[in-house]
């Protein structure tokens, strides 16, 4: 094969966790302390191309059209070497990524760029994965990336091993209409990133409970996905993410990612439940809060949020597909 054949492109979607994963009992191999479940979220993409240049004698990233460099270089370059040493790929990548959603800010960019990435890399190769191995390939370039492999509604079950720790799809995006209305407070990088904010975990005295009862939530959260039992839902999800940023505030240094405008908008969530909005909230690693809601919902709560006070805009994401290969 020649250089100019070993090419791929790909598309991944982020996804939002409704179980959280925070801490890793590997961080080598980003194999998780607890199963986590998410939604992948749909219209918000990274697309990313892959050429393996065997004349080639290093990894070069393209990032939203500018050349890479530093440690996101260094971070994809490591990646790539890992894919190399595991799957017996020759010769060096050129990478090409963009995204339609801003990156670092809580909204899972690293998910859908390592998902894609790797969907890409794989395919470029010659490499045809299953999904369960695709999703523990992307798994050593983001946890989260995992969940970005498979459709709709998935659980990260994980494991104690790389061949155990994997995504599966447990419901398609058609099962339920459900809708991420994500107020976006930042569009900045955040200061601590998950990679980091992860090796943290352990510090906090709340981390065992949280790990400890996390299975039980997880449990409670796919029957309420399953049955479309929203008040169920909404109880487990909104507890999940605070008792995720309980963790982050206790950590050894404290991870304190709210915003005001954040704990605002976690304050008037529940009283539009109560006012008969099918709504609630969580956060991942960032200031920007999810408000997840059905779809007869997503416009109500799109305009009470942008009545808020600093919020810069608003995203809607219904449940997304998962990692694929796209024409270039």
């Amino acid at each position: 094969m020649t250089d100019s054949t070993l090419y791929a492109k790909a598309r991944a979607f982020p996804n939002i966790a409704f179980i959280k994963y925070w801490g890793n009992q590997d961080d080598e191999l980003r194999i998780p302390m607890n199963s986590s479940i998410s939604m992948n979220l749909d219209g918000l993409y990274t697309e990313t191309s892959v050429t393996w240049l065997q004349s080639a004698s290093t990894h070069t990233l393209t990032l939203n059209g500018e050349l890479a460099a530093g440690g996101v270089l260094e971070r994809v370059a490591n990646y790539l070497d890992v894919l190399k040493v595991r799957l017996g790929i020759v010769g060096f990548a050129q990478v090409e990524s963009l995204n339609n959603f801003p990156m670092g800010a809580g909204i899972a960019s690293s998910a859908s760029a390592f998902a894609a990435l790797a969907r890409a890399a794989t395919s470029a190769a010659g490499l045809e994965l299953s999904e369960k191995e695709l999703s523990t390939v992307a798994r050593l370039g983001s946890g989260s990336a995992s969940r970005s492999v498979p459709a709709g509604f998935v659980v990260w079950h994980g494991g104690n091993s790389h061949e155990s720790s994997f995504a599966e799809s447990f419901a398609g995006t058609n099962h339920w209409d459900l809708v991420d209305v994500v107020a976006v407070l930042s569009q900045e990088h955040k200061p601590v990133g998950s990679t980091q904010g992860h090796k943290l975990a352990p510090t906090s005295a709340l981390q065992s409970a949280r790990v400890e009862s996390a299975m039980e939530r997880l449990l409670s959260c796919q029957r309420a996905i399953m049955d479309r039992d929203f008040e169920a839902f909404a109880h487990t999800v909104e507890l999940d993410s605070n008792m995720m940023h309980a963790v982050m505030m206790t950590s050894d240094p404290a991870l304190m990612y709210w915003e005001p405008t954040s704990i605002a908008i976690m304050k008037q969530v529940p009283i539009w439940r109560r006012e008969g909005l099918h709504v609630c909230y969580t956060m991942d690693a960032g200031a920007n809060v999810h408000c997840i809601c059905i779809a007869d919902d997503a416009e109500a709560v799109r305009a009470r949020l942008q009545d808020m006070q600093g919020i810069q805009r608003t995203l809607l994401a219904g449940p997304g597909a998962g990692a694929h290969l796209i024409a270039s």
